[in-house]
């Protein structure tokens, strides 16, 4: 009962956002110090014997309710109502600490009015006041995905006549939201570019944002780009996997969430991606966070560049000479140019490719099958390995991924010409994150075989 008292006005017909509703006046008492001096003990006193007021956000030592003593500088603490959970008063007076303080001459009680308006309750207060309440409409929606200063929504068909009241308050009640938008469409719906359809529900309709992950600061329109923000730890635990002086090709690179970081982290990155506004991005972002000597931008078909970046890099020379640190003084009094701490040669081979195009990189894989020629074989470094193969895909959800991970292999298998099992060394099934009740996003690494490596160009065509 005394939790409802603070709760905000109900208005279950509101369709379009009415700040000035939302006004509550509660009385309450306080206790008014006599001598500000004993303010803290006062406070302290009546906090142990749970007599003070709780209430999130609000202060509660407040000017005196009177003007006059208010202007002489004198304060009072609020007392919590005399009211239990189940509406009782008289089973629920003050303690003996309030007579006691009274008695002491160091409080008088006095009646105060609580003014509570729209900028005092949250997001949760004022959307459970104004959204129905029944069994369709069982959770308010409150998550979102924050992409720089753009609030992403998936909003239930249930609560879609509500949708711009609740895009209302989330910009109100979130200060780094400035455009809150609805997704229409499935991601890759109506583009091959992963991009959706969407609808602006507060705000403007401005989808240039500007986002930091792993240390590094990308710059893209979200409209025209991939971006999932969710994925930050997946592209956190790839990268690690990644070691300084390797050669990776990222077929889907995307704006470079993997090899912009890779690239700061001394990694040799050849980064793909069709979408022309991806790569447009991902020059920005390397340029932005200055790791142009790691990262190299292609904008080409993916089945295509799987192929031709091995090729080319077998034929590639390229060194990245790491200087030693100079601060601005020492640049400017010396004048003489970083001392060269080493030379790091870009390798022949890949050790690694990543396909984070989970609803169709499994397609990519035949294009894996004769990536080299027995005349590249002459070029390749002795005792080299063949990369790890990371593509990512779909499939059913269960407590074990058992299953899934069978049904994966047996895609693999099927693309490549060879079997690949859940007992394959090296071969591992990461469990990415559900993207709906009954999908998972998982992401499957194995070393690519031999045979399919050195396989004849014609035994397996390539889409």
């Amino acid at each position: 009962m005394a939790e409802e008292m603070f709760r905000p006005p109900v208005n279950r017909a509101m369709r379009v956002l009415d700040r000035s509703f939302f006004q509550k006046k509660i009385p309450v008492s306080a206790a008014r110090v006599v001598d500000n001096k004993t303010i803290s003990k006062c406070r302290s006193e009546l906090f142990r014997s749970k007599d003070a007021l709780l209430l999130e956000r609000y202060q509660i030592v407040r000017p005196d309710p009177t003007e006059t003593d208010a202007k002489a500088g004198k304060k009072c603490i609020l007392l919590r109502p005399q009211v239990d959970d189940k509406g009782n008063c008289a089973d629920y007076p003050w303690s003996k600490t309030v007579a006691e303080l009274e008695k002491s001459n160091m409080i008088n009680i006095v009646p105060y009015e609580i003014n509570l308006d729209y900028d005092y309750w949250d997001y949760q207060d004022i959307a459970s006041a104004v959204l129905p309440q029944s069994e369709e409409h069982d959770e308010i929606p409150s998550g979102f995905t924050l992409v720089g200063h753009v609030a992403h929504l998936n909003l239930r068909e249930q609560y879609m006549p509500y949708k711009n009241i609740i895009g209302e308050i989330l910009v109100d009640k979130n200060p780094a939201v400035r455009t809150v938008i609805n997704k229409i469409d499935d991601v890759g719906e109506e583009s091959e570019y992963r991009t959706f359809k969407y609808e602006v529900l507060a705000g403007p309709d401005d989808m240039d944002v500007e986002i930091r992950e792993a240390d590094c600061t990308f710059k893209f329109n979200y409209a025209k780009v991939y971006w999932n923000s969710r994925l930050n730890t997946e592209h956190q635990r790839l990268v690690d996997a990644f070691e300084k002086g390797q050669a990776v090709c990222d077929v889907m690179a995307g704006i470079g969430p993997f090899a912009v970081p890779a690239g700061k982290k001394g990694v040799f990155v050849w980064a793909n991606d069709l979408n022309p506004d991806s790569h447009e991005s991902m020059l920005d972002a390397i340029s932005r966070n200055k790791v142009q000597k790691f990262v190299k931008p292609f904008n080409e078909d993916g089945h295509v560049f799987i192929k031709e970046a091995a090729r080319k890099l077998l034929k590639t020379e390229h060194e990245v000479q790491i200087l030693a640190k100079q601060s601005r003084t020492e640049a400017k009094e010396t004048k003489a140019p970083p001392k060269v701490l080493r030379t790091v040669k870009q390798p022949k081979v890949f050790s690694h490719y990543v396909m984070n195009l989970p609803a169709t990189a499994i397609e990519f894989l035949p294009a894996f099958s004769g990536l080299y020629t027995e005349e590249d074989r002459k070029l390749l470094p002795a005792g080299f390995k063949l990369p790890m193969i990371h593509v990512y895909c779909f499939d059913t959800k269960s407590d074990d991924n058992v299953q899934e991970g069978i049904s994966i292999c047996k895609k693999i298998s099927e693309q490549i010409g060879f079997e690949v099992t859940p007992q394959t060394p090296e071969l591992s099934i990461f469990d990415v994150r559900d993207v709906a009740p009954k999908k998972r996003m998982f992401c499957a690494s194995f070393r690519l075989p031999e045979e399919v490596a050195f396989r004849p160009r014609q035994s397996l065509p390539t889409r």
